[in-house]
């Protein structure tokens, strides 16, 4: 089983909302639709589960064109971040709803329901209806219905974003395997980089209604083809300024200058956007993060591990993050210390030129 989009686009009002997009989803582990809030996350999905129309292009599923096909034909399972019970139904019958549609015997939908429920925990409240249970036992339940349901493709919409922060990190832990080795081509919505790179597998980075790279997802973070890409990729945001090189050395303006990575020293002289992710930008010198900037502390936030610090330099808005509690005086200037091999160099046209190294 496969998903094959082919140059597939979609208009609002006249306007392309998903420019045209290729992209090929294979089983066996979790495809990701990274990007921020109306990036096109949702409509990509909704395109490819029957629910938009598409405007032109081909949505190919195990080889079968499908993009004229309703959803209810598709045999796709869709899991919003809203909990989607029926809420007069237990929950046995809401797992057992879209077999009991489609016709399943009754011994196999029972089979199946206490299956799906074992693998998530519900059997106790089988005969609960969803007003009994919490907010994480009702989106459990709408993830057994997808299980028992054994479709070819698995939507799952940013189905943990209203869960609080435990019920995530222990569904988040659970998701891979609870569609391992079903066969599934299982499609998960994110904004978050973090929730990416813990399910793994192969990631797409959406902006603006288009898919600006996609591949396995470490690789993806680890070499961002664009600056786009490098933007999606970061939380908090990825640091952006403008250097040039000269010779051997890199410019940061009157801020900062340092030798060129080792291995780009046939990079051509001019200017180039560099980025550098938050924990590449250290309030102490650390291993190889040396250079020594300055800036104005704007805000700080303390989680207990971990301190960040947003601050002003010449005329570009940083943020340090670093293990352990850092303190800070708002409003006074603070060293900071960069790490080249933590930097990429984009060129004028936006792709990747060079990296520093460890990332």
């Amino acid at each position: 089983m496969t998903i094959e989009l082919h140059a597939i686009t979609k208009q609002v009002a006249g306007r392309v909302h998903i420019k045209p997009t290729t992209l090929t989803l294979h089983p066996g582990h979790f495809n990701v639709l990274l990007g921020q809030t109306g990036a096109g996350k949702t409509s990509l999905i909704k395109m490819m589960a029957g629910l938009d129309p598409i405007a032109s292009g081909q949505v190919i599923m195990d080889g079968q064109d499908v993009t004229r096909l309703s959803t209810q034909k598709r045999n796709i399972s869709l899991v919003h971040q809203f909990f989607v019970n029926y809420p007069h139904m237990t929950v046995f019958d809401n797992i057992a709803s879209p077999l009991k549609v489609a016709g399943v015997a009754k011994s196999e939908i029972q089979g199946r329901v206490e299956e799906a429920a074992d693998i998530l925990q519900l059997r106790p409240m089988l005969h609960r209806r969803p007003h009994e249970l919490s907010g994480g036992q009702q989106q459990r339940t709408a993830l057994a219905r997808a299980i028992a349901k054994e479709s070819r493709a698995v939507f799952l919409d940013e189905p943990l974003a209203n869960l609080d922060y435990k019920l995530r990190e222990e569904l988040r832990e659970q998701l891979p395997e609870l569609f391992a080795g079903r066969g599934a081509v299982v499609v998960y919505a994110t904004s978050e980089p973090e929730e990416a790179l813990l399910l793994g597998g192969e990631t797409g980075l959406m902006e603006d209604g288009h898919v600006v790279q996609f591949g396995p997802t470490a690789e993806i973070y680890r070499k961002p083809a664009t600056l786009g890409a490098a933007r999606v990729f970061s939380d908090p945001p990825i640091n952006v300024a403008q250097v040039r090189k000269t010779g051997s050395e890199m410019q940061m303006g009157d801020a900062a200058r340092w030798p060129v990575p080792r291995g780009q020293e046939g990079l051509a002289d001019g200017p180039y956007t560099l980025a550098v992710r938050p924990h590449h930008v250290t309030p102490h010198p650390r291993g190889t993060a040396t250079v020594q900037l300055s800036g104005k502390v704007l805000v700080t936030e303390v989680s207990g591990s971990e301190s960040s610090a947003h601050f002003q330099m010449q005329d570009a808005a940083w943020v340090s993050l670093s293990h352990g509690v850092t303190r800070f005086e708002i409003g006074q200037q603070h060293p900071f210390y960069l790490d080249p091999a933590g930097c990429y160099y984009f060129g004028k046209d936006g792709a990747l030129a060079a990296q520093g190294g460890v990332v």
